[in-house]
């Protein structure tokens, strides 16, 4: 393992991370808005599943592509921007039986599944994973690198989904009582998909 001098701060810049508001945050909040609080657990258990690609493809060196292949990163943000722009305006293209404060099976798994696409298909993840975790890997420790890298990306991917999960009960509870009548259930629906919508702008136009 990396010596405590390098661990400690880690574990500092890892939380520091994962309490800042960022787009999973408001993506499992999205969610959560559209689905109901499974649905938003299921969102928020996609992204982390997703974010074990990023960490195994940093611990191989693959997220390296995006830095010296600037093709491959703008494909793949631009799949990635597309892809939440489609499932931001489907929110609004639900019909009214599915939009219930019980989301049904299909739903949630639906929404797990969809999540992990976002995740694998979010090349600033990628970018993050292989510029944030050498910084604390030890080339001296007995461990090798590859493991190094996996242990610290697992910590770091759970930090950012317990943060994730956070954020689905407090959106829960905050939209529970809009969501008893219909009109309130088309409301916290259209602004799930407008966030998801502006989510997908987002990527699509920013520079990095």
């Amino acid at each position: 393992m990396p010596s405590f001098d390098l661990l400690i701060p880690f574990f500092a810049a890892t939380l520091l991370f994962a309490v800042m508001p960022g787009p999973a945050i408001l993506y499992t909040a999205a969610q959560t808005m559209a689905r109901g609080r499974r649905g938003g657990l299921m969102a928020a258990l996609g992204i982390h599943a997703g974010g074990y690609v990023h960490v195994v493809a940093a611990a191989a060196g693959l997220s390296a592509v995006f830095r010296y292949v600037p093709e491959a990163y703008l494909a793949v943000k631009i799949a990635g921007a597309l892809y939440l722009i489609w499932l931001g305006l489907s929110f609004f293209r639900r019909p009214r039986e599915e939009a219930l404060p019980e989301v049904k099976g299909r739903s949630t798994g639906r929404a797990f599944v969809q999540s992990i696409v976002v995740e694998v298909l979010n090349p600033k993840a990628a970018l993050f994973f292989i510029a944030f975790l050498p910084q604390f890997v030890d080339p001296a420790a007995a461990w090798p690198l590859w493991l190094q890298f996996l242990l610290l990306g697992t910590f770091v991917n759970i930090a950012f989904s317990s943060m994730d999960i956070v954020t689905v009960a407090v959106t829960s509870t905050m939209v529970g009582l809009v969501r008893r009548s219909s009109a309130g259930q088309r409301l916290v629906r259209a602004i799930g998909g407008t966030v998801l919508v502006g989510l997908g702008l987002h990527l699509a136009v920013s520079r990095s």
